[in-house]
């Protein structure tokens, strides 16, 4: 059976530079029958583990390492032996929710993921934090943006490790050359598409997003 792409809404707290805010996560499960990935173990590992079914957790993938996308990672790893995966740039802010518990490996640009027959290259994004990454799976016509990229503009670049100018770069160059149909799979909120931002950008700019 071809890889899916199942989805799971978990909510909790981000906090960061002094602040706390309540916030709705998407977690993202790609795989079929017997094997998956998550992508961003976000406030709930039980139901986490509960949403994959029995299925092997062959990784568990950070798009950043803001708080609210990596909480449970850690204990979703110690229930099910999956690696958790961080560019490294990120380790800054993992430091800062887990100092104790290091990621098992690291994402880099152009890196290749495996799963249910389905490739997701890594798009390294950097702007809402430094080692923010994209995962692209053209065979599912669908990147997974954390939050890099949202229905309506760039993810916030107000607190600390983010940066305006870079996270438009790395929108205009590495998300907005996909193609127009492919479907955005963001790290909250509703889903929407590569044509449907497309235009925007030079509005961004403009309000400095």
């Amino acid at each position: 059976m071809a890889a899916r792409i199942d989805h799971l809404v978990t909510s909790g707290t981000f906090a960061l530079d002094g602040g706390e805010w309540d916030v709705d996560n998407n977690v993202w499960i790609v795989g079929d029958e017997t094997e998956a990935i998550v992508i961003d173990a976000a406030h709930d590992a039980d139901a986490i583990e509960a949403a994959l079914n029995g299925r092997t957790l062959r990784a568990i993938v950070c798009t950043h390492a803001h708080n609210d996308h990596i909480d449970a990672a850690p204990a979703l790893a110690a229930a099910t032996g999956a690696p958790v995966l961080l560019h490294p740039d990120d380790l800054p802010l993992w430091e800062r929710t887990h100092p104790d518990r290091a990621p098992d490996g690291e994402l880099a640009d152009g890196q290749e993921l495996e799963i249910a027959g389905t490739t997701l290259r890594v798009l390294h994004t950097p702007g809402h934090a430094p080692g923010a990454v994209c995962l692209y799976a053209p065979g599912l016509g669908t990147v997974f943006t954390g939050d890099t990229l949202f229905q309506g503009g760039p993810g916030a670049t107000g607190r600390s490790f983010s940066h305006f100018p870079t996270i438009v770069a790395s929108i205009r160059d590495r998300l907005l050359t996909l193609p127009p149909e492919t479907a955005v799979r963001t790290g909250h909120g509703d889903s929407t598409s590569i044509g449907a931002e497309a235009p925007h950008l030079e509005e961004w700019i403009a309000r400095g997003h």
